[in-house]
């Protein structure tokens, strides 16, 4: 058999943690919604293909409709060799589409189709434009088995495309008799509809709404949206503004004052605010941040911490008063005087929306009454067996009650989670009075009235897998709602707030009826998610007055203090063009910085004292400033400019002149800056005489050099500056010698050696100075370094690991302090060695392996760390794969200082030669899988690793045949020979699973047939599409068999009970088209005799329902990144 399959996926990773490709169940219509960030690991080249397509563009007989299908046929699909693919542009509401798509994927198994904004990058800043839209893929066989998805988007310069990475699986797309590639050509249809947007950029929260929104920092909007609810529940605020903390306290490791400052902010700013405090206090780091979580895990989460948080305080109990009802589970027996009730407390309700039409609706769903009888009677004590009735009642209602709506639901028979976009109401006022109290239990206290206010509409925008969270809130319960969307809020009327997230379908009407063309249709993917109601008898306590007295003093002043800081800032900015910052170098500076801060150069500018100095101001007056910042007259100072030379180093190059000194700051800064940025460096020449007092400089000549110079001590591996000279051009290094051995503290005699620092990028260049030359002829000049150090003694026993000073500063350059951690715990840093950038792969293990007390350093495997996931690379390092520790650590073009090690049980060139394989192991009597690993040589064959697999599994029979075969998306794609060569197998996205050949097919007659049995069930969802599940099988039939004797072995062979046997069907299929048997049918009549090119689309299905519990085996199935649970760790 041959397999048809694209070619292997693309397996690098993309800048947001992900996991890699791995085939995954077929998941639902609005998978993915999210842009195509197609940076895989670092910038790629943009690679467009101009393949050979077709399309045109269905309108309304306007110029530019609002809305619009383009349909796009694009020629020999399976032949493109290219990432990605756009096609023409078209026009639709005033503005230029294309559709994007990724014909072998964005690095998943699934086809990826976006809608672009064709000429994004030639828009003005701060576009946007707003768009609902669909995309199928057209089936040319049945046009009925087309596959549409649909959803919105605000398009602008962050989000120029949004789509569907995982739009269909490539299996299914490929698959020449599913109907969507007929003669290698794929139909594409883009349905657009565009909507008006008001300017998103301009708009003022503070000044148009009087309340300020959140920022967003990555996929946090489910976390802003829950924030402003809370916030703008005053008895919540408040009580949160009373909780202890204190002035030593850092917002960033304390829940309670992160929210205390996230909630003054958002009372008291003018500007949208930060959350970064807040998940740092929750122990987030970015990572988590950037992954969408869900807003009732945080929800239930936070409340949780604050509680416990609150615990022993003046506010201790707040979160339970505000939160907690309870409600009673009874069973109650009809036929015995029998009752048993259990009290529990929530702080939210998960209602229902599928099937229920309103929350009135899923309140009766929540209290129905269940009968147990017949096969699921109640033990009741006492009574044995018996009949009953069970259900839930609620003794107390909160002041707010917060229900979730069950919009994520798993779908068993998709296996797979689906949101529920069902219209589903929700009223202004609720009353859980209603009907007598139908939802209360008899010990309610009916003294309370259940009648409740809605107070906030948390709306979920988008698929199951993504999307976008805002909130309508109104926060003093008044006629006036607000939309609180990340930075921006809004004010909106009661229908946004309420009518338009009921979900449900809208109806585009066609922009010309005239046309006999189908209206749009769309799926409202924004509706409501959690509701937020406020008991009408608490509400004047609810939203009760917060105000700064209520603000703990401590807090009050940190927190304008902060804010007087930012508005400083602010107005630093604004006038940041009338100023000039002037960062003045010293001797002392040298001093401070050199063999501690820095090596090369003489100093870092960003840790010297700085002036932010008014342009217009003449240069005379700011050393008047200078004089009495720095306490050194007017007339002893000398100013040199900087300058950048060629070979990237940063020297004084020539004293201002008089001239300049009488110009303004600004004059003076552009003379002295091509760059153009707002500083001016300087570098501040003073003078000591005899009694260290600040003398006039010296006057200087052409003749003159300014030398700066470093002294090195072999011994301490110590580099320090000790002082300039002005030397003669014709003078000689020899003349100086004296004075260079004075400032070091030598002897005026000590033999000493010279060098010039001339550059260290790319790499270091110190060359020995020869002290009979003049300075002239060694090429130095103003601004130039000359370290020095003891001539080394000949046949010294003193080993210095760095002799002379240029091995030294090759060793500083070069020097690399590396964080280790264990790839098993790849957040936590283990160990750190200070290794050379110039270490080969050999030292590097080596250091490691002996930090560890490994005897054999090949043993260790190395990894990279990923700098834009902050994980781990996908892919080990090989052994001896790379030549220095600098390869190792730089990531496109950032470096990193992290590795991960692994200590294997072979060495790494043994591990290499090897190619390991996950096999899956079916017993062939008991209902299990165990998945093995077998590591063999890349040259062995199937054969050996059956022959690997029998020493580790257990046989029925000792002399038990095995097989391999390939299993994809619950099909059997081929057996693989014995005589096959392993390295070319790939178990990354195919499942390998071994078992024992059946003693039937061993002895197969002339007559009989192996034919393949799949389970199947037609997706109601997706027009009636037959999808695969379960383990797949071989069975032989025999010439003449009828179904219902096939019927007979199946079910033994499968072991299913009768009862839910009889509810199976039995069909033939044949590419994907079911044709459903009869029990006298002869099944070896439908199955052809030869074997047919792609026979695994010849097979018998078996049609149930998918109630199979889910085996645990986790072979190629990564967590997806957007399952990771919320969890605050502080």
């Amino acid at each position: 058999m041959t397999l048809m399959t694209p070619p292997p996926l693309d397996q690098q990773q993309q800048p947001q943690p992900q996991p890699q490709p791995q085939p995954q169940p077929q998941q639902e219509d609005d998978e993915m919604l999210v842009p195509n960030t197609d940076l895989l690991e670092g910038p790629q080249p943009m690679e467009v293909a101009q393949a050979e397509t077709t399309s045109t563009v269905e309108a309304q007989a306007v110029d530019d409709p609002p809305s619009a299908r383009f349909t796009w046929t694009i020629d020999n699909f399976s032949r493109l060799n290219i990432k990605k693919l756009y096609s023409d542009v078209f026009l639709v509401g005033g503005y230029k589409w294309r559709i994007l798509v990724f014909p072998k994927g964005n690095n998943v198994d699934h086809l990826s189709m976006y809608l672009d904004v064709a000429d994004s990058t030639n828009l003005p800043y701060g576009w946007s434009r707003y768009a609902q839209f669909s995309l199928s893929v057209i089936n040319q066989i049945h046009n009925k088995y087309s596959i549409r998805k649909e959803t919105q988007h605000q398009f602008n310069a962050r989000e120029s495309d949004w789509g569907f990475t995982s739009f269909m699986p490539l299996g299914e797309l490929y698959d020449p008799g599913r109907g969507y590639l007929v003669n290698d050509t794929c139909i594409v249809e883009a349905d657009v509809a565009v909507r008006r947007v008001v300017d998103y950029w301009s708009h003022d929260s503070k000044k148009e709404t009087g309340f300020v929104g959140l920022k967003n920092q990555g996929a946090t909007c489910y976390m802003n949206s829950l924030l402003q609810t809370l916030y703008h529940i005053p008895y919540f605020r408040k009580n949160v503004y009373h909780m202890p903390t204190t002035e030593n306290d850092m917002p960033t490791g304390s829940i309670p004052l992160a929210l205390q400052s996230l909630f003054y902010k958002l009372q008291y700013s003018d500007t949208s605010v930060a959350t970064k405090e807040l998940t740092k206090s929750f122990g987030w780091d970015t990572y988590d941040s950037f992954m969408q979580h869900d807003v009732q895990e945080l929800n239930r989460v936070l409340s949780e911490k604050l509680e416990d948080k609150m615990k022993g305080t003046v506010v201790e109990g707040t979160i339970q008063q505000l939160f907690e009802g309870h409600h009673m589970n009874y069973i109650e027996c009809i036929n015995v005087d029998y009752k048993s009730t259990r009290k529990e407390s929530f702080y939210d309700l998960q209602l229902d929306v599928k099937g229920c039409r309103d929350v009135y609706a899923s309140f009766d769903k929540y209290v129905e009454v269940e009968r147990l009888e017949g096969d699921n009677k109640y033990h009741a004590e006492r009574y044995g067996l018996q009949d009953a009735r069970k259900g839930v009642l609620f003794i107390d209602f909160p002041p707010v009650l917060q229900l979730q709506l069950k919009r994520f639901e798993y779908d068993f028979m998709r296996d797979t989670m689906v949101k529920i976009n069902d219209r589903y109401e929700f009223p202004l006022e609720l009353d859980l009075d209603r009907e007598n109290g139908k939802y209360l239990s008899p010990d309610a206290d009916k003294t309370v009235r259940n009648l409740y206010i809605l107070h906030s509409v948390l709306v979920h925008s988008g698929g199951v897998h993504g999307g976008h969270y805002y909130a309508y809130i109104r926060p003093t319960l008044s006629d006036q709602w607000f939309k609180f969307d990340d930075e921006r809020v809004t004010k909106e009327d009661v229908k946004r707030a309420l009518e338009e997230q009921y979900g449900g379908e809208e109806e585009l009407p066609p922009a010309n009826p005239g046309f006999n063309n189908s209206p749009f249709k769309f799926t409202k993917y924004s509706n409501a998610y959690m509701l937020v109601y406020i008991r009408e008898s608490d509400k004047e306590k609810i939203i009760c007055n917060v105000d700064e007295k209520d603000i703990a003093e401590h807090l009050r002043i940190r927190l304008k203090k902060e804010q007087e800081e930012k508005e400083q800032k602010r107005k630093e900015k604004a006038e940041a063009h009338l100023y000039t910052i002037i960062k003045v170098a010293r001797n002392e500076d040298l001093i401070e910085q050199i063999g501690r801060d820095i090596y090369f150069d003489l100093v870092d500018h960003d840790k010297v004292h700085s002036f932010r100095i008014q342009k217009q101001i003449s240069f005379n007056l700011f050393k008047e400033e200078v004089a009495k910042e720095l306490g050194i007259p007017v007339q002893f100072q000398r100013f040199w400019l900087w300058a950048k030379r060629q070979n990237h180093t940063y020297r004084p190059n020539r004293p201002l002149t008089p001239q300049e000194e009488a110009q303004s700051v600004g004059q003076l800064r552009e003379v002295s800056n091509k760059a153009n940025n707002a500083e001016l460096k300087l570098f501040l020449e003073v003078e000591l005489g005899q009694d260290l007092q600040p003398v006039p400089p010296p006057e200087r000549t052409k003749e003159d050099i300014l030398l700066f110079f470093k002294l090195y001590d072999p011994s301490k591996e110590e580099l320090r500056y000790v002082g300039r000279l002005f030397v003669k051009g014709s003078g000689k290094p020899v003349e100086i010698l004296p004075k260079l051995n004075e400032m070091a503290g030598f002897s005026a005699d000590e033999e000493i050696e010279l060098y010039e620092e001339i550059k260290f990028e790319p790499t270091i260049m110190c060359e020995r100075i020869d002290k009979k030359v003049t300075f002239r002829a060694s090429q130095l000049e103003d601004g130039d370094i000359v370290c020095f150090q003891k001539s080394p003694q000949v046949g010294s026993s003193d080993q210095c690991r760095y002799p002379d000073v240029p091995s030294f500063l090759d060793y500083v350059h070069n020097r690399q302090v590396v964080r280790f951690r264990s790839l098993e715990k790849p957040k936590e840093d283990e160990f750190c060695l200070e290794l050379s950038k110039l270490h080969d792969y050999d030292d590097v293990v080596e250091r490691v392996a002996q930090h560890l007390g490994l005897d054999d350093p090949s043993k260790i495997r190395l990894t990279s760390h990923n700098c834009y996931s902050q994980q781990p690379k996908p892919q080990p390092i090989k052994y001896r794969g790379v030549e220095h520790l600098s390869d190792m650590l730089v990531h496109y073009n950032q470096t990193s200082d992290i590795l991960y090690y692994e200590v294997l049980d072979i060495p790494l060139p043994e591990l290499q030669g090897l190619k390991t394989l996950k096999v899956a192991f079916h017993h062939s009597t008991k209902d299990e899988v165990v998945i093995h690993t077998i590591r063999l040589p890349k040259q062995s064959t199937v054969g050996d690793v059956i022959n690997d697999l029998k020493t580790k599994v257990e046989l029925s029979h000792p002399n038990a045949e095995l097989r391999l075969l390939e299993v994809f998306y619950h099909k059997i794609y081929k057996i693989f020979p014995l005589s096959e060569k392993i390295e070319n197998i790939n178990d990354q996205y195919w499942t390998l699973r071994a078992e024992e050949v059946p003693e039937e097919e061993k002895n197969l007659g002339p007559h009989d047939r192996l034919i393949h049995v799949y389970h199947f069930m037609k997706d109601t969802a997706q027009n009636q599409v037959v999808q695969n599940f379960g383990e797949p099988f071989f069975l032989v039939i025999r010439e003449g068999e009828t179904l219902a004797e096939v019927k007979e072995r199946i079910q033994k062979k499968l072991q299913v009970p009768d009862e839910e046997f009889s509810k199976w069907k039995f069909a033939f299929l044949s590419l994907g088209r079911p044709d459903y048997l009869q029990d006298s049918d002869i099944v070896s009549s439908r199955f052809q005799r030869r074997d047919v090119y792609g026979a695994w689309e010849q097979y018998l299905g078996l049609e149930h329902t998918d109630n199979a519990p889910k085996r645990s085996y986790a072979a190629n199935q990564n967590r997806h990144t957007f399952e990771k649970p919320v969890k605050i760790y502080n």
